[in-house]
């Protein structure tokens, strides 16, 4: 199964951070995601990336978990060459992650 069956995510930037908020569809969904999806997978997902740290938070009243990628964009949205400066596609990618069905 992958995490887009599971929740949606949105992401944003503020200089050469990214950050990407997964919100669950639902309660189960939510014990999945809060189990599986730790910083350190998150930041093995982008090997590419120049991510120095991830920070992880989670927000159980909306379902959410969000992650903060230090350095994923660079130096930054005006100071980058990258396609996708403000990191908006991260979250599409991320939603492409593998997760169990169930926790075990």
């Amino acid at each position: 199964m992958l995490l887009r069956e599971l929740a949606h995510a949105r992401s944003g930037d503020k200089g050469g951070t990214s950050d990407i908020t997964v919100v669950a569809f639902d309660a189960a969904g939510y014990d999945v995601v809060r189990h599986e999806l730790s910083a350190d997978r998150v930041r093995e997902h982008f090997p590419d990336l120049p991510i120095s740290a991830v920070d992880r938070y989670e927000i159980p009243q909306l379902l959410a978990l969000k992650f903060v990628l230090h350095g994923a964009l660079g130096r930054g949205v005006t100071q980058t060459l990258n396609l996708d400066a403000h990191g908006k596609s991260l979250s599409s990618c991320l939603l492409g992650l593998s997760m169990r069905a169930e926790h075990e």
